[in-house]
C-alpha cells in the first residue's frame, strides 16, 4: 500500500508539472493559450449574466424600420436597386464593372505559387466583354437560388497576394444567399458569368446560380407572409430527389424565407409527409434559366422562428455565439464568412441592415457613430472601450469587432478573424493564428509593431437610438 501510495503520489506531482495539464495557467494569463480567455468566457450564459439590462429591447421593430430606412437614403455604399430606372445606359454598367474589374496593377500568385502572368491578366479582362455592352438595356431582374460567390473578375482562378497566404483569395468578393434579388447588368464573353448589382454589392456570380424572372415577381418573394427567418448559423432543406433544385439547400442566419401555410396537411411534398417539417417556398432556375417556385421542407427542429429575433443585448451575444469556432472566410468563402459578414449576419437576424464591407460599415451616417481620430490619446480610448455597449461594432483598419461585455479587465469581444497579437507574460509578443470566430479580450491586443491596437481605432457604431 506504501508503494502504490507513492506512485500515485509521483503521478500526480509529474502531471501537475506538465506544461498544458487541465486547468492550469498558461504564461498567456489563461488555460487557453489566448490572453484573457478562459472556458468561461467561451460561453453566451457568461456574458449575458454581465450584461445590464439584458433583456430589454434597444430598437423595436418600427425603429429598426426607420432605421433601415435611414440607411437607404443617407448611406451611398447602398442602394435601392428596385429603384433603378427601366433602362440601364452603357455608362452606367461599365462605371460598375470599371468600378470592381479594374485590370491588377499589383503582382499576384497563382493557386501553384506561380507568378500571374500578363498574357492571363489580358484573359481577364477580354472576358469582361466591354465591348458587348448596349449602348442603353432594359433593367432586367433576377434572383439567386443558391449560395453563390461574388468574383472580382469572370473566373473561379483563385490568386493570392503572397505565395505564403493562400487563405485570402485576391479574386473573392463575397457571397449572395438563395432569395435575394439582382440586377443583371451584362454578361462575360462565355456566357457562363453574369455582372449583377444588389442592394449592398456589385460583382461577377456564376449564371447557373441565378434565375431571371420579371420585376413585380423577384421583389414580392422577400415580402410574402407568413415567413420563417432563420435564426442559427445556418440550416438546411430536406434532401429530395424528386426536386434536386430545393434538395438540401443551404439557408444562412438571417435569411427570410415564405411559408406555404395552406398547404394541404396530407398532401406529400416532394414525395414526403410535411407533419414534421414546415412547408417553406423556395426559388429555383428552370432549364430555361427562369425564375420559378417550389414548396420544399425545412425541419421543425431546425434554428429557425416565425418573425427577426428581439433586439436585446442578450440576443447579440447568443446570435453571435452560434457562429464561435467557424473558420475564418475572406469573402464569404469556404462556406464561411469574413469580420464585416459576421457582423452583419448577426444584425440581420434582428432585421437590422448594415452596409457590406468594413469601410462603409465604420463610417455610415446611418448609425449613432462615436468618432476617434489620432488627437485622442490612449487613456481616452481606454476609458471609452471601458463604457462600451453590448452589440457595439469597433472598427480598426480592414476590421470590426463586436463587443460582448465587460469584466473587470476591461471590454470583450467577439470577431472573425485571422489572428491576434498579445504579449506574453515574459514579454515577448505571441502572434495567435485563431482563423475563426473568436471571444478576447481588446485592451490587450497589440498592432504586428507592438503598439496597442485600440489606438488604431477609429470608430465605434453603436445600433441604438
Amino acid at each position: 500500500m506504501m508503494l502504490r501510495h507513492s506512485l500515485l503520489l509521483s503521478l500526480v506531482v509529474l502531471v501537475a508539472g506538465c506544461a498544458g495539464a487541465p486547468g492550469e495557467k498558461s504564461d498567456t494569463g489563461s488555460t487557453t493559450g489566448v490572453i484573457g480567455v478562459d472556458a468561461t468566457h467561451l460561453t453566451p450564459e457568461y456574458w449575458t449574466r454581465l450584461a445590464p439590462r439584458a433583456n430589454a429591447i434597444v430598437l423595436d421593430a418600427a425603429e429598426i424600420a426607420e432605421q433601415n430606412e435611414r440607411l437607404k437614403q443617407t448611406d451611398p455604399s447602398v442602394r435601392d436597386i428596385e429603384r433603378l430606372p427601366a433602362s440601364l445606359t452603357a455608362a452606367d454598367v461599365r462605371q460598375w464593372i470599371g468600378a470592381m474589374s479594374a485590370r491588377p496593377e499589383r503582382k499576384l500568385f497563382d493557386a501553384e505559387g506561380q507568378e500571374v502572368a500578363a498574357a492571363r491578366v489580358d484573359e481577364w479582362m477580354a472576358a469582361l466583354n466591354l465591348d458587348a455592352v448596349p449602348s442603353t438595356q432594359p433593367t432586367r431582374y433576377a434572383m439567386v437560388v443558391r449560395r453563390a460567390d461574388l468574383r472580382t473578375f469572370p473566373t473561379r482562378a483563385r490568386v493570392f497576394s503572397s505565395t505564403d497566404d493562400t487563405d485570402i483569395d485576391r479574386f473573392q468578393e463575397n457571397a449572395l444567399f438563395p432569395g435575394t434579388p439582382v440586377a443583371i447588368a451584362h454578361a462575360s464573353r462565355d456566357g457562363k458569368w453574369l455582372f449583377v448589382v444588389s442592394d449592398l454589392y456589385s460583382a461577377w456570380i456564376e449564371q447557373e446560380a441565378v434565375a431571371e424572372g420579371s420585376r413585380e415577381i423577384v421583389f414580392a418573394y422577400p415580402r410574402k407572409s407568413p415567413y420563417l427567418v432563420v435564426t442559427g448559423a445556418k440550416v438546411h432543406t430536406v434532401f429530395t430527389p424528386e426536386r434536386p433544385e430545393v434538395s438540401s439547400v443551404q439557408l444562412e442566419m438571417s435569411a427570410r424565407v415564405p411559408v406555404m401555410a395552406d398547404w394541404p396537411i396530407e398532401a406529400p411534398v416532394n414525395g414526403q409527409h410535411s407533419y414534421t417539417s414546415h412547408v417553406i417556398e423556395l426559388p429555383y432556375r428552370a432549364a430555361d434559366g427562369s425564375l420559378q417556385f417550389s414548396p420544399a421542407l425545412l425541419p421543425k427542429r431546425q434554428d429557425v422562428q416565425s418573425d427577426y429575433l428581439p433586439l436585446t443585448r442578450a440576443n447579440i451575444v447568443r446570435q453571435g455565439f452560434k457562429f464561435l469556432g467557424e473558420r475564418y472566410g475572406w469573402g464569404h468563402s469556404y462556406d464561411a464568412r469574413d469580420c464585416s459578414g459576421f457582423v452583419s449576419e448577426v444584425y440581420r437576424s434582428f432585421g437590422v441592415q448594415l452596409p457590406r464591407n468594413t469601410r462603409d460599415q465604420g463610417v455610415s451616417p446611418a448609425f449613432n457613430r462615436i468618432a476617434l481620430t489620432q488627437a485622442d490619446d490612449h487613456e481616452k480610448r481606454v476609458e471609452l472601450l471601458r463604457q462600451a455597449h453590448v452589440g457595439d461594432l469597433i472598427y480598426i483598419p480592414g476590421h470590426v469587432m463586436m463587443v460582448i461585455g465587460q469584466d473587470p479587465s476591461g471590454p470583450y469581444v467577439i470577431h472573425d478573424t485571422t489572428g491576434i497579437s498579445f504579449r506574453r507574460g515574459a514579454g515577448d509578443i505571441e502572434r495567435a493564428r485563431l482563423n475563426g470566430v473568436s471571444v478576447t479580450p481588446l485592451l490587450p491586443l497589440l498592432q504586428s509593431e507592438g503598439q496597442p491596437m485600440i489606438d488604431r481605432i477609429y470608430s465605434i457604431q453603436r445600433i441604438r437610438h
